[in-house]
């Protein structure tokens, strides 16, 4: 039996913006043995050949499913640029892949994020922005959160003059299991500041679907 006792041992050294759980985090052995649980819960003999490394794999693709929780999104957006010899159109970078697992049954996520903003004096290099995307997409996710996190995280440290963010993706919770729909795309976006209306919304909305607006 798994017991999630609280203490504060475990958010020590927690880097800034990651999430910190109010319990005792499972030792590896403890989590090898909860996949152990759920493979016998399925039907299947977890002790038989085939399935006796699988508790260790499913841990170690965790660590990699899950980075996010280890990562400081701020930290991914600290070096940025002021020598961009008087630029002031938006920045877009479009089709940034999205891997993330829905926290309601722990299903995948698959998709795009397409991310602009408008710089004030400073820029940020493009790779930042999909990493950006990529820390908060390794978390447990609702589409609606992961979309509203890296808008209000570019909006927080880099102080543009507006940012827009939209996902498109599909949810394996949706097709594989309950209604069993496969191909519907959910699309959720956020706009702040001078893209939150008038023409430069229009505008970065043209150019986060793919029609550059002249």
């Amino acid at each position: 039996m798994l017991v999630l006792s609280p203490t504060s041992a475990d958010v020590h050294g927690a880097p800034a913006g990651s999430t910190c759980l109010p319990y005792r985090r499972p030792s590896r052995t403890e989590a090898e043995a909860a996949v152990q649980t759920l493979i016998g819960w399925a039907g299947d003999d977890p002790r038989r050949e085939g399935l006796q490394a699988t508790p260790g794999r499913v841990v170690r693709a965790y660590e990699e499913w899950f980075a996010g929780y280890g990562q400081d999104p701020a930290a991914m957006l600290e070096r940025t640029f002021g020598e961009v010899a008087g630029y002031d159109e938006m920045v877009v970078l479009r089709d940034i892949p999205v891997d993330s697992v829905c926290e309601h049954h722990m299903a995948a996520i698959r998709g795009v994020a397409h991310v602009a903003y408008l710089p004030r004096d400073r820029v940020v290099g493009i790779s930042k922005l999909a990493r950006l995307v990529d820390v908060y997409s390794r978390r447990l996710q609702i589409q609606e959160r992961l979309t509203a996190e890296i808008a209000e995280e570019l909006e927080r440290t880099l102080r543009p003059r507006g940012v827009a963010v939209i996902i498109e993706a599909t949810h394996a919770c949706m097709s594989s299991r309950g209604v069993r729909k496969h191909g519907a795309s959910l699309v959720t976006r956020r706009l702040t500041g001078v893209f939150s209306t008038g023409e430069l919304r229009r505008e970065v909305l043209a150019a986060l679907s793919g029609g550059l607006a002249g």
